[in-house]
């Protein structure tokens, strides 16, 4: 079973000099800055496929060529289903136009603010049942600076934006009865 993990130690608190981090499992290991630039596409993709939020990459025609397994639990798609499918697949009829609107301006521009302020919009899944979602997006880019597609991170936010909407009416109701 071993000792319980510690978390990633800062540089500066590590004791192991300038870009060291300390990194525990079942024993602690001194790790240098080699270690951080070596982290391999199989150890990122395993935390990718991890993850506890959706992962959904598209390329610059908005087609899906990446779904993880939480995006599965959120959307109801498996990812043989949705990989190769148009964004449309999550994307209520009524915020399409809007959608690929900005997702052409972003592609051309390459520049979005969605990198770092969160969107929040309505998603549908594979039943049909509309949801909340709130994302931020990463561009991915070529070697020549192009872009090569857009990954975001997505969360669930229907209950969030149902309590919401429900303290909303019930406070339209209390300043209504209060005239």
């Amino acid at each position: 079973m071993g000792r319980p993990r510690r978390p990633l130690i800062p540089p500066t608190e590590s004791g192991g000099g300038a870009g060291s981090i300390v990194v525990g499992h079942d024993h602690d290991l001194l790790l240098g800055s080699a270690f951080v630039n070596a982290l391999d596409d199989s150890i990122l993709a395993g935390l990718v496929h991890d993850l506890a939020d959706a992962v959904v990459v598209a390329d610059p025609g908005g087609i899906i060529v990446y779904w993880n397994g939480a995006a599965e639990r959120l959307f109801g798609w498996t990812s043989e289903q949705a990989v190769g499918q148009s964004l449309d697949l999550i994307i209520p009829e009524r915020q399409r136009h809007a959608h690929w609107d900005g997702y052409a301006k972003v592609m051309a521009s390459g520049e979005t603010r969605y990198a770092t302020e969160l969107l929040r919009v309505p998603s549908q899944n594979a039943d049909g049942e509309r949801r909340s979602i709130a994302f931020t997006v990463t561009l991915l880019k070529a070697d020549a600076g192009a872009v090569a597609g857009i990954a975001a991170v997505v969360r669930d936010e229907t209950e969030r934006w149902n309590e919401e909407r429900d303290l909303r009416r019930r406070l339209r109701a209390a300043e209504g009865g209060q005239s």
